[in-house]
């Protein structure tokens, strides 16, 4: 018998938890603090049980693009016995409820993709990522002339602008099928969270690019890129090397010795960027979607 029950205990997040660990290991995954603060009425995370076994998780609500978005994820020993038909269900009808009129899913593997196309979605766009070893003696950063890198930590007055003179313009540039839509209460506590390993490019006082690490607390020795934005009238001009040779000094100084980050079909610049400075793919994940509600 399949049982879904709703996460409402840390003794349920951590469950969740474990699930996507086991599942997605090449990333990091929040901690059940942070699952407790960002838990929303309109974000559904899901416990499966088979026969009273854990057998998969599933999160689904409203995505950075503000469209509706489902994550069903099912332990390979529990796979093709109906646990992950039942957490897309569960997630697409709560996705509806909100009023969303379609519903998008990603697929990291073959059977993933097999199983999205059963249900009818179809491909809307993919993202690829990179990882790079990271040294104990990277060199220093190569800054342009006329160029200033501070982290947030020591000028924490730059984080808002941060969102609003570069975020909100690098979101509206990205090749994604929808524009992506977060607060800056969404942007302080979930892409610039380390101050430390966050830094900005300044000149002449004023906010040219900005670039950092998200902290991976399961495995310390590694972090994750976040967003790396640069003006408009800068791109091109070395200051995203520069930021990201910082932050990649950064953390060969800090213990760090893996770095990864995901970028767009569509942004070739920045996976160049990025292939010069030593990342290579390691992996693809496709975007899928379809109208609600799901055929029954």
């Amino acid at each position: 018998m399949i049982e879904l029950r709703p996460c409402e205990s840390d003794t349920d997040l951590e469950a969740w938890r474990r699930v996507r660990l086991a599942l997605v290991p090449n990333e990091r995954t929040d901690s059940v603090e942070e699952l407790r603060r960002d838990a929303t009425a309109e974000r559904l995370m899901l416990l499966a049980y088979r026969d009273g076994v854990l057998a998969g998780s599933g999160a689904g609500g409203r995505g950075d693009t503000a469209s509706g978005f489902a994550i069903p994820r099912v332990l390979p020993d529990q796979r093709r016995r109906g646990v992950g038909t039942a957490l897309l269900y569960a997630l697409a009808e709560h996705v509806e409820s909100l009023g969303f009129p379609d519903l998008g899913v990603r697929a990291d593997d073959e059977g993933a993709l097999a199983f999205a196309r059963h249900f009818g979605f179809e491909e809307v766009g993919r993202e690829v990522e990179q990882v790079r070893a990271v040294r104990a003696d990277e060199r220093r950063a190569r800054v342009p002339a006329g160029i200033e890198i501070v982290s947030l930590a020591a000028r924490p007055e730059l984080r808002a602008r941060t969102y609003h003179e570069l975020a909100l313009e690098a979101f509206e540039d990205m090749p994604t099928p929808r524009k992506i839509e977060i607060s800056l209460e969404d942007w302080e506590r979930g892409w610039i969270t380390w101050p430390e390993g966050s830094f900005a490019a300044l000149t002449d006082g004023g906010l040219v690019g900005c670039a950092g690490l998200i902290r991976d607390s399961d495995r310390p020795n590694r972090a994750e890129n976040s967003l790396t934005a640069v003006r408009r009238d800068w791109r091109g001009r070395g200051v995203a090397r520069a930021l990201k040779e910082t932050a990649i000094a950064w953390a060969a100084a800090n213990g760090i010795r893996e770095l990864y980050t995901w970028t767009q079909t569509g942004n070739e610049n920045m996976r160049a960027v990025n292939e010069r400075l030593g990342y290579v793919t390691r992996d693809v994940s496709i975007s899928l979607r379809r109208a609600l509600p799901l055929p029954t």
